[in-house]
């Protein structure tokens, strides 16, 4: 019954009825929100949401960078934990990053104010600040699997911690000030569709691997039931120092995405991308209990989120009602998890 669960990304229950996958569930959403905002289209501004591939395109692009944070995110929820520290590591990796990409002159104008135009480190091959960038997420994402796993803290409190280190960290960097002219090579990282598709290939990747890989089954495995997880010779905190370093790294991953974009860092960059990414997991089906979820669940959840701020904007709803909508979307996402594993009987 426990290696059913863990293959199928189900926690163990009684097999009473056949469940409907939330996958699906989150599918027929997105339909339904997809056609309520195209009939709205018509009724109110004379226009169709949908057949409007530059309206689609800003879309996906709009969620793409906070979708690979999701990636990462949904594999420390099905491990029964949270990440708060996401953004704020989005942003000092953006920042970090940035610094060695800067480009020494341009047009014949010279960046004298670089960051490191006295130690003569501009025009950087594009590898440098990517290997940097990651190294930041993965130390980030380390420290904060070795905290939960080894101290017991919990994983609000320890990468509530890190989210306000980071942002320290970013803020420290550069004294606050933004770091700008990053080189041509580093630039194409996310230029045109360039941030979706390497979300589709984290997201493809990802899904394999906690489809088809031994890593897959014992994160589904802590995330059921840690006790039996450890039972059965699964190095429980081992899996989740792994776990957390990958979010991190996933995190530094949206962080040079995102700088690329702007051509500019921020130590502001990745403000509440964190709770962005965790709705997305809940609203495509992963449980915050743990043992649930996948990542084309997760995918189905960015488009839901993609397609509400898109489809509000559209229809010029103002900013502050879009965040409280989405805020209650997110809320209910909650309440209907806990009442499908009410009706499982995995909780009381």
């Amino acid at each position: 019954m426990a290696e059913l669960a863990i293959n199928t990304g189900r926690a163990a229950g009684p097999a009473k009825r056949r469940n409907w996958p939330m996958e699906l569930n989150a599918l027929f959403g997105l339909v339904a929100l997809a056609l309520i905002f195209e009939l709205a289209g018509w009724f109110i501004r004379g226009d169709s949401f949908l057949m409007n591939w530059s309206r689609l395109s800003i879309m996906i692009l709009q969620v793409s960078v906070i979708g690979i944070i999701a990636v990462g995110v949904t594999q420390v929820i099905i491990t029964g934990g949270i990440d708060l520290s996401s953004g704020s590591i989005v942003g000092a990796t953006a920042i970090i990053a940035m610094s060695f990409a800067q480009a020494g002159e341009r047009n014949g104008q010279e960046f004298t104010d670089a960051v490191f135009w006295a130690q003569g480190w501009v025009d950087l091959p594009v590898m440098v600040p990517i290997l940097v960038g990651l190294a930041m997420g993965l130390l980030a994402g380390f420290v904060n699997g070795a905290v939960i796993a080894y101290t017991k803290i919990p994983p609000f409190i320890a990468t509530l911690g890190m989210m306000v280190t980071a942002r320290g960290v970013a803020k420290w960097w550069t004294e606050g000030q933004a770091v700008s002219n990053p080189t041509e090579s580093f630039t194409a990282l996310g230029s045109g569709m360039m941030p979706v598709v390497i979300f589709a290939l984290v997201a493809i990747l990802f899904h394999l691997i906690l489809s088809h890989t031994l890593y897959g089954r014992h994160t589904y495995a802590i995330g059921s039931n840690p006790a039996a997880a450890r039972m059965a010779g699964i190095s429980v905190e081992k899996h989740l120092v792994l776990v957390y370093s990958i979010a991190g790294m996933l995190s530094a991953v949206a962080g040079l995405v995102a700088a690329s974009r702007a051509l500019t860092a921020q130590a502001g960059m990745g403000q509440m991308y964190e709770l962005d990414a965790i709705a997305m997991a809940v609203i495509g089906g992963v449980s915050l209990i743990g043992g649930r979820g996948s990542i084309i669940g997760t995918f189905i959840g960015m488009l839901i989120f993609g397609v509400i701020i898109s489809g509000f904007t559209f229809l010029r709803v103002d900013a502050y009602y879009q965040e409280m909508i989405k805020g209650a979307i997110i809320v209910a996402a909650v309440v209907a998890d806990i009442y499908r594993q009410k009706r499982r009987g995995i909780v009381d």
